[in-house]
């Protein structure tokens, strides 16, 4: 077989769910999967179609809805499937990417905080798998994207946060370290139905920081700059795609390099 590389990468008559598509790392990748021709469904706690985000990209002429989803609630996701079934079709892509952040006292918080992330991102994370997982084999394939981070692969350097206010939660990383080998053990269990499961590890994201904190985390860059939109359209569009059908558990990290050293 020998397939033109442009029909390899397209997504036309395709059904995405961008879970958590209107942050700043999902919202690209739903983009970029509509502008390869899929019908794309953004998901989060309080989106709809009448959401600035949606509504942007519904001018730009691109296939995209939103809908209000609790991905910690399994009769929820169930719904939601059920919905987009009837609206459209199963959907042959799902790119989880939705987080919640509750630690915001990083480790000095309470254990409360620490119970709500595992409730909404690991317990979100295996139930939303889950659900699309069993759909995607009844129709014989498709594609989960987890997208994990560089801090499921190693540690914060702590230095990089001196003089600032930020830091990464202890519970961040445990859940991104988590979502990698779980994504793994989904690859296995889904393979012989070719649903394919893998996860993208992104670097840190520009979004006006600390001054002090960039100069210090892209000395750790080798390719010395922070992630921008763009460098997260590609890998989606790649992973959704049959460009990749012969690539599963696989871990990508889109880091400019931080973690090769």
């Amino acid at each position: 077989m020998n397939t033109h590389i442009k029909e390899l990468l397209s997504l036309d008559g395709l059904c995405a769910v961008v879970i958590g598509g209107k942050g700043k790392v999902g919202y690209p990748m739903a983009e970029a999967l509509a502008e390869a021709g899929a019908r794309v469904y953004i998901a989060s706690p309080s989106a709809t179609d009448e959401d600035k985000a949606i509504k942007d990209l519904k001018e730009k002429g691109l296939n995209v809805f939103g809908k209000a989803l609790n991905q910690s609630d399994e009769s929820d996701i169930e719904s939601l499937v059920s919905s987009i079934e009837s609206d459209y079709k199963t959907p042959d892509i799902l790119i989880n990417s939705g987080v919640e952040r509750p630690m915001k006292k990083f480790v000095n918080d309470d254990s409360a905080a620490w119970d709500r992330s595992m409730e909404v991102n690991a317990r979100g994370l295996f139930l939303t798998c889950r659900t699309f997982g069993r759909r995607m084999a009844i129709i014989g394939g498709g594609s989960i994207i987890n997208i994990a981070s560089i801090y499921g692969l190693v540690a914060p350097d702590q230095s990089i946060y001196e003089g600032t206010d930020m830091n990464t939660e202890p519970d961040y990383s445990y859940t991104k370290g988590g979502m990698i080998m779980f994504s793994k053990y989904l690859a296995s269990y889904f393979a012989q139905h070719d649903v394919r499961v893998n996860c993208i590890a992104p670097g840190g994201m520009f979004n006006n920081q600390d001054e002090s904190f960039i100069e210090k985390y892209i000395q750790k860059v080798p390719m010395r700059r922070m992630a921008y939109p763009d460098d997260m359209k590609g890998i989606a569009v790649f992973l959704a795609s049959s460009a990749s059908k012969y690539i599963t558990g696989a871990v990508i990290p889109v880091d400019g390099g931080l973690t090769i050293i």
